[in-house]
């Protein structure tokens, strides 16, 4: 089985903190973020990934080039050039997904997930539930994490302070799917986002599960998510760590 990664775009306020470089390469004790998810899935047995560039893409196939050049014997055939570049402009996630089709169209099953966040969902158990459900897709619902620290009150007294709770307590997509490779078939071309036509379709024909997750999920979307998870790391007990 593959995993697919959209690894395109900038965060707004991180990216400036870290000097444009693409969400998925900002690091995390180290290690771009994109490294922590493609451990995620290695951990459950998946080794298989196609990376979806989109933005600033170079930086990606660079960090991996010199990744391999520093770990291993490379022989580079400068010649014939042996790196192919498939992406050559910029598209919606869907697009990009689309792009990617002859990678997995003969695979039974393939994940996806977003290359901006972490999470400890069990994604062995995740395949497996999306199997069990007979659907073209399943998806991973999550409650987000909160923004802002509240406040416990009685009138106009303040009795504690609650550190970051979680949301309202509503599911969001979080990410980490499942996927037949018929979803390609709902992606019309390089303007699709796959988050609306494609998924809303998938769930109007009873096609779209939720594998429900209460576990750490955490973006990285803002400078703060990114000195949290920093944190976490350097404490060594980053939930994520599954392998």
């Amino acid at each position: 089985m593959k995993a697919v990664i959209l690894a395109g775009g900038l965060g707004t306020r991180i990216s400036e903190e870290t000097h444009l470089k693409p969400k998925p390469m900002i690091e995390i004790g180290g290690k771009p973020i994109l490294w922590h998810i493609m451990k995620s899935y290695s951990a459950h047995g998946i080794n298989d990934f196609v990376i979806c560039c989109g933005y600033k893409g170079y930086v990606i196939k660079e960090y991996f080039a010199n990744y391999f050049l520093h770990t291993s014997d490379v022989t580079f055939d400068i010649q014939n050039n042996s790196m192919e570049v498939h992406q050559r402009y910029a598209t919606m996630t869907g697009g990009r997904i689309k792009r990617v089709a002859n990678y997995v169209k003969d695979d039974e099953t393939f994940c996806l997930t977003y290359g901006d966040g972490v999470s400890d969902v069990n994604i062995t158990e995740l395949i497996k539930f999306h199997k069990a459900q007979n659907v073209k897709a399943t998806l991973t619902a999550t409650i987000p994490p909160g923004r802002f620290g509240a406040l416990d009150m009685t009138g106009n007294r303040v009795n504690n302070f609650q550190e970051k709770p979680k949301g309202d307590g509503g599911m969001i997509n979080g990410g980490f799917f499942v996927l037949s490779p018929e979803v390609i078939n709902y992606i019309t071309d390089d303007k699709t986002l796959w988050e609306r036509d494609p998924l809303e379709r998938l769930a109007q024909e009873g096609q779209l599960a939720a594998f429900q997750h209460h576990g750490f999920w955490q973006p990285m979307d803002t400078l703060r998510d990114m000195n949290h998870l920093e944190e976490l790391w350097q404490s060594g007990k980053a939930p994520w760590k599954v392998w």
